[in-house]
């Protein structure tokens, strides 16, 4: 095992039903992928510019034998009429909620066959600082596509790398306004996945206290941090500084989940091999409590070599885990017992197998 240990071309023919079949073959590391098969999260639609076609993504799944994957859009869409395609090339144009790329989303998922893949449709339209307007958003999307959305998310607590397009923190003042969404939320069981950094590295733990407020008044609602707080803002932080941050909030908040999404983490954390190793012994600790993804953006200069080499980066850690932490991040079973699905994740071959 080790970095890019997973050949993705060996990948034998898992799918669907298999995993709803009783008595399915184990999954064998030495010889199958160690690539995760579930990818939580994907952003099928770009900040601006024009999309890869949703049937290309899905055939990348196909492709690459992930089986399960949410479809994220990007709540914070760049003006129609700007010809910036990433907002970090454009400074000053504003990045702004909106509804119409979760619109999008559910119109192609409904156009298109999935009989390949499972998919789970997110809302990814609201604005935080405007709690408010949630719920109603939430219930102009049910009117449209009855019973299509599972999750809520990616959606912006803090992102710095969004403070030059008219982004600001969520200030703590307002996170009580957030009452009626989040029980809304807890009604349909359903997720909401959070981006929120932990701070820079000038400040490393500059926002933890504003986190920390949104976990308090919320210990009942699934939360899911992304990327584990981490970003391209904080990329020089004490790994152990970091894990002792984690484990205490998923300590003290048992519905509190992480996602290892986006490679910035693999780039900037998981490659040393004293903080890999560090970072390893966390994942198997705390195995039950960890998603997986890509966190690829479709936006249409990409294409399946650049999502099959996202997948590959963002897996690699995954090879050093133990069974029991593959079974559950890698082979999917966190994310089947998150949304109650009926499938089950096949347990690791043993030596005797």
């Amino acid at each position: 095992m080790g970095l890019f240990s997973g050949c993705i071309a060996t990948i034998p023919a898992r799918t669907l039903h298999s995993l709803r079949t009783d008595g399915a073959p184990c999954y064998d590391r030495e010889r199958e992928s160690e690539t995760a098969i579930v990818d939580t999260h994907v952003h099928f639609r770009p900040f601006g510019g024009a999309a890869i076609p949703f049937p290309e993504v899905l055939s990348y799944f196909d492709r690459t034998g992930v089986l399960f994957a949410n479809i994220y859009g990007i709540g914070q869409a760049l003006p129609p009429a700007s010809d910036c395609t990433y907002y970090l090339h454009c400074p000053g144009t504003p990045t702004l909620p909106s509804l119409k790329n979760d619109i999008v989303n559910a119109v192609n998922f409904h156009a298109h066959g999935r009989e390949h893949v499972h998919l789970t449709l997110s809302m990814t339209f609201p604005d935080l600082s405007r709690p408010e307007t949630v719920v109603a958003g939430m219930r102009l999307l049910d009117r449209e596509f009855p019973g299509a959305f599972g999750w809520m998310g990616e959606v912006n607590l803090v992102k710095q790398a969004l403070f030059r397009n008219a982004h600001e923190p969520v200030s703590a003042s307002v996170l009580g306004g957030w009452a009626g969404f989040m029980q809304e939320l807890r009604e349909r069981d359903m997720p909401l996945a959070v981006h929120a950094d932990l701070g820079s590295d000038q400040e490393p733990t500059l926002y933890l206290a504003l986190i920390e407020e949104m976990l308090r008044l919320y210990p009942d609602n699934t939360v899911i941090w992304m990327h584990m707080g981490l970003s391209k803002e904080l990329v020089s932080m004490d790994p152990a500084e970091h894990i002792g941050i984690v484990r205490s909030l998923l300590d003290r908040y048992p519905k509190l989940m992480v996602d290892i999404s986006w490679r910035v983490i693999h780039d900037n954390y998981f490659t040393e091999a004293e903080a890999r190793t560090r970072y390893v012994d966390f994942l198997n600790s705390y195995s039950s409590r960890v998603l997986p993804g890509t966190d690829f953006v479709a936006s249409a200069d990409k294409d399946f070599n650049t999502y099959r080499t996202e997948l590959e980066v963002t897996s690699d850690i995954l090879g050093d885990l133990d069974d029991t932490a593959f079974h559950n991040i890698a082979l999917g079973q966190n994310y089947f017992r998150l949304l109650d699905l009926d499938y089950t994740a096949p347990e690791v071959c043993s030596d005797s197998d």
